[in-house]
This record gives C-alpha cells, sequence and structure tokens, in this order.
C-alpha cells in the first residue's frame, strides 16, 4: 500500500523534483517530492484558497494547518515578513521542503513543526488551512476543534473544501461546534469548492475544546 501525503514518514523514495509556481504574484522555484499532498502542482483547492483570501495580518503568529511543500504558509511569509508563520503538518517530508523552500526564498520567518512544536500559549491572528479531508471525519474534527479555538479575539480563519467532499456538511457541524463568539460563513465559492471564513469576535479565546 502507499503512503498516504499524511503518512508521518513517507516510505516512498524521496524524489525531490523542481517546480515552478506563482506564490503572492511571484514567479518562483520550489521543490516537492512524492509522499506530500499535489507534489505535482497547486492544486486547484489551494488555489481557490490562495485567490480568495485577503493578505494576512502583518504582524503576530500566523497558522497554516495541513501545509503540505508550504504554497499557503509560504504566501503568508512572504506578504507579512515581519509576522511569523507556523507551517504545521504530521508529514516530516513536507515540512523538510518547507524549510528547504523558505530557505530558498530567503524566508527567515517560517517555522515549519508538527504540533507539539508550537508553544501552548500560541494564538493567531490568522489561520489558512486546505485541511486534509481525507483522513476522516473524526480526525478532521479533532484537527479544527484543536487549532479553530487558537484564533485571537478580532481575528480569521479561512478553510477551503471541495464542494463534493462535504463542505457544507462541514460548515454546518462547524456552526454547531464553534459557537460561543466565533462564527462561520461561506466566503467565496469557486471551481467547485467552498471558502469557509471562521471568526472569532472578541475576549479571550477558550483555547483548544476538550475531545471527549
Amino acid at each position: 500500500m502507499g503512503d498516504h501525503y499524511f503518512s508521518a514518514t513517507p516510505s516512498s523514495p524521496e524524489q525531490l523534483r523542481p517546480l515552478s509556481v506563482t506564490l503572492s504574484g511571484r514567479e518562483v522555484e520550489v521543490v516537492t517530492a512524492r509522499g506530500v499532498f499535489s507534489p505535482d502542482r497547486i492544486d486547484k483547492g489551494t488555489e481557490v484558497l490562495l485567490a480568495h483570501m485577503p493578505d494576512p495580518p502583518p504582524g503576530g503568529d500566523l497558522l497554516d494547518v495541513g501545509c503540505g511543500w508550504g504554497p499557503i504558509a509560504l504566501t503568508m511569509a512572504m506578504l507579512s515578513p515581519h509576522a511569523r508563520v507556523w507551517a504545521l503538518d504530521v508529514n516530516e517530508r513536507a515540512l523538510d521542503l518547507v524549510r528547504r523552500n523558505a530557505e530558498a526564498l530567503g524566508l527567515d520567518n517560517v517555522r515549519a513543526v508538527t504540533a507539539d512544536e508550537i508553544p501552548s500559549d500560541a494564538s493567531f491572528r490568522t489561520i489558512r488551512s486546505n485541511p486534509p479531508i481525507r483522513i476522516g471525519k473524526p480526525q478532521l474534527h479533532e484537527l479544527l476543534e484543536t487549532w479553530i479555538p487558537r484564533l485571537g479575539p478580532d481575528s480569521d480563519a479561512y478553510l477551503v473544501v471541495q464542494r463534493n467532499l462535504g463542505s457544507d456538511s462541514l460548515h454546518r457541524w462547524m456552526d454547531q461546534t464553534f459557537v460561543d463568539g466565533f462564527s462561520t460563513r461561506r466566503h467565496a465559492t469557486a471551481k467547485g469548492f467552498r471558502v469557509l471564513k471562521v471568526r472569532h469576535h472578541g475576549g479571550p479565546s477558550p483555547g483548544p475544546i476538550p475531545v471527549v
């Protein structure tokens, strides 16, 4: 059985490959590899998110959940050079690629990490994500219940989800789950994807929701 992109340590040969992409309006060269999400291109969902999300805040801590080889995290780092961008993934190969790409692009504000490497008291001025829908609904819900409550006051998260993979049901679940000081709405629709916006309206962030 082949590796999943959400394998922690892919067993397939790495086979680094160069890739020319446009990030933040710039043509850049990155490297990708087998065993990570969408190694041959920026996937359509991420393209939709990048096209429809506002510029990230200029400073503070920013988070990309499920970063893959880094298109969202690298874009935020390019747009907000004074912010600290946390690129989060379980896949060690993906994190290594993010580090390589950030270094090649001269971005010293990217931290490619697993969840246990993010300070427990960190709150985020924005969260951007093409979340790993295929890990399964319980695992996806647990992932979002961990990180969405870490939004700082008056901050937003933007998630892109394919319509035929359950974007509308996820929207309903988020409405029911993130209720105290949070709201979820459809921000954009394009190319078969929804971009969902979660707003933390103020007050102290409640921290991760306990998983029962």
